[in-house]
C-alpha cells in the first residue's frame, strides 16, 4: 500500500479536540435563530446538544412520516421518520445509493476535493462493499466474540473497580471511553499507551458539523493524515508478518483490502473507529443517563439480572447513537405515494423510528422488559446493518452484567454535555455519583 503524506508521529497533533474546535467556530458563526429556522429540519445540531429533538419528531411521525425540506442547514432532502418506509430504503441499495460518489451516507455532503476522499466500504454500493465487508466481517463472527469475552470482561472489571464511589466523577471518560478505546486498541492491535488517539481521531472524522464550519476543513485533514500516517506505521510492521486476528492484518491479508490507496485506507480507519468507538461509548452513556431516567425499570432491571440481554437491545434502541443515514436516489422512485427524484438526498431518522409508536409503545420510556427492543434499526437493516453490532452488545452486556456484580447504582447528577451533531447522538460530559443498591 502506498504511504500518506509524511506526518513527524513524534509531535502529534492532540490539541484541540474537534468538540473544543467547534465550540470556538460557533462563537464567531452563530447558528440560525431558533425563530428563523424550519421546525422539520432535524439536521440542526441545536436540537441534539439542547435534547429538543422529540418533538419535531413526534409531529412529523403523526402528519408526515415523509416530507421534503427545501433550504436546510444541509440542503434539501427528504426527512424519513418512521420504521416501515425507513427498512423499505434500506432493503433497496440498488435505488438508494450509499456511495460516496453520490453523497455518502451523512446529511452534510461530502467534500469532492479530489485530493482528499476517503472511500469506506459502508459508503460503497454492491458489488465493492460486499468483498470489503466480508474482510472484516471474520472480526465479528460468535466464535470472535467468544474468544475476546473474557478480555472484555477482564478490562470491563478494571475499569469499574477503579472507579470512586460516593464522589462526583464524569462517567463519559472514566467508563465510556475508557472501556470502548480500549477495546478498539485490542481490535486493531494498537499500542496501549497510545489509545486515547483513537477517541481524539474518532470525534475529528465523525462529527458532521466540521462540514459545515469550512476554515477547521485544513486543520481536520492535517488531523486524519496523522490518523493515516500511524495507521500506515502500523500496515508496515505487520505486511510481512504472520496472520494475526487484529482488522490491519486482516486487511493486510485480504485479496479486497490489502492493495487500497491511501485515501481508501484511511476511509475504512475512520468507519472502523467512529463505528466502533461513538455507538458503543454513547451507548454506554446512555445506560447511565437512561436507567437514571427510569429508576422504576432500573429497579426491575436490579431484581432480575436475567432481563439483561433485553435491556443491552432496549437502551441502543432508546438511546439510538447513530442518529440518520443518508441515501442518494439512483432514479425517480415512488416511496410511498411520494415522488423521489433521481439525485434526491435521503435522510433515514433511525432516531425517529425507533420512537415510532406502531412499533414501540411508549416509545420514550425505557421498558427493559420491553418483548421486542431488538426490532431497532439503531444498526440499520438489510446490507448494510452494523458489521460489530455483536461486539457493541457485547460489550454493553458485560458493562451491565459487572455492574450488577458489584450492586453498582449509577445516579446522574443532571450535570451534562450533549454532543453537538445531528449524526452522532450522545454525551461529551455525564457527571454521576455512585451508590450501592
Amino acid at each position: 500500500m502506498a504511504s500518506v503524506p509524511q506526518i513527524d508521529l513524534n509531535n502529534l497533533t492532540t490539541s484541540p479536540t474537534a468538540d473544543e474546535a467547534l465550540e470556538a467556530w460557533y462563537v464567531r458563526n452563530p447558528p440560525i435563530a431558533d425563530g428563523d429556522a424550519n421546525p422539520w429540519d432535524v439536521s440542526r445540531a441545536d436540537l441534539y446538544s439542547k435534547d429538543l429533538w422529540r418533538k419535531p419528531f413526534a409531529e412529523m411521525r403523526a402528519q408526515a412520516p415523509i416530507n421534503k425540506v427545501e433550504g436546510g442547514v444541509h440542503g434539501d432532502y427528504w426527512n424519513i421518520t418512521t420504521y416501515k418506509p425507513i427498512q423499505h430504503v434500506e432493503a433497496l441499495p440498488d435505488i438508494y445509493s450509499s456511495d460516496v460518489e453520490h453523497g455518502g451516507i451523512t446529511i452534510a455532503d461530502p467534500d469532492f476535493d479530489q485530493d482528499f476522499q476517503l472511500p469506506m466500504f459502508i459508503a460503497m454500493d454492491r458489488p465493492k462493499h460486499t468483498g470489503q465487508r466480508r474482510t472484516v466481517a471474520p472480526a465479528f463472527t460468535p466464535t470472535e466474540m467468544k474468544r475476546m469475552e473474557t478480555e472484555i470482561r477482564k478490562r470491563t472489571e478494571e475499569v469499574l473497580d477503579d472507579l470512586p464511589w460516593g464522589e462526583k466523577f464524569d462517567w463519559v471518560d472514566k467508563v465510556s471511553i475508557e472501556l470502548t478505546t480500549g477495546m478498539l486498541a485490542i481490535l486493531f492491535g494498537f499500542p496501549w499507551e497510545d489509545r486515547r488517539l483513537l477517541t481524539y481521531w474518532s470525534d475529528w472524522a465523525g462529527d458532521v458539523e466540521l462540514s459545515v464550519a469550512e476554515d477547521l476543513t485544513e486543520q481536520r485533514r492535517q488531523i486524519l493524515f496523522e490518523m493515516g500516517a500511524y495507521f500506515t506505521q502500523l500496515w508496515n510492521d505487520r505486511v510481512d508478518a504472520e496472520p494475526t486476528p487484529d482488522l490491519i492484518s486482516m486487511m493486510i491479508h485480504s485479496e479486497h483490502m490489502r492493495d487500497m490507496d491511501p485515501m481508501e485506507f484511511m476511509g475504512n480507519l475512520v468507519l472502523l473507529i467512529v463505528g466502533g468507538n461513538d455507538t458503543t461509548r454513547n451507548t454506554m452513556s446512555g445506560v447511565a443517563y437512561g436507567l437514571g431516567q427510569f429508576p422504576e425499570e432500573r429497579a426491575k432491571l436490579q431484581q432480575n439480572p436475567d432481563l439483561i440481554p433485553n435491556t443491552v437491545q432496549e437502551i441502543i434502541r432508546w438511546q439510538t447513537p447513530l442518529a440518520h443515514m443518508r441515501r442518494t436516489a439512483l432514479e425517480d422512485h415512488d416511496l410511498f405515494g411520494h415522488q423521489i427524484k433521481k439525485g434526491d438526498k435521503v435522510v433515514m431518522w433511525y432516531i425517529s423510528a425507533n420512537r415510532d409508536e406502531e412499533v414501540f409503545p411508549e416509545a420514550d420510556k425505557i421498558k427493559v422488559d420491553r418483548e421486542n427492543a431488538r426490532r431497532h434499526l439503531a444498526f440499520g437493516y438489510g446490507i448494510h446493518r452494523c458489521v460489530g453490532a455483536r461486539l457493541a452488545e457485547l460489550q454493553i452486556r458485560i458493562l451491565l452484567e459487572e455492574m450488577h456484580k458489584r450492586r453498582m447504582q449509577v445516579n446522574p447528577t443532571g450535570k451534562n454535555r450533549r454532543v453537538h451533531a445531528c449524526f452522532v447522538h450522545g454525551f461529551r460530559e455525564l457527571e454521576v455519583e455512585l451508590t450501592k443498591y
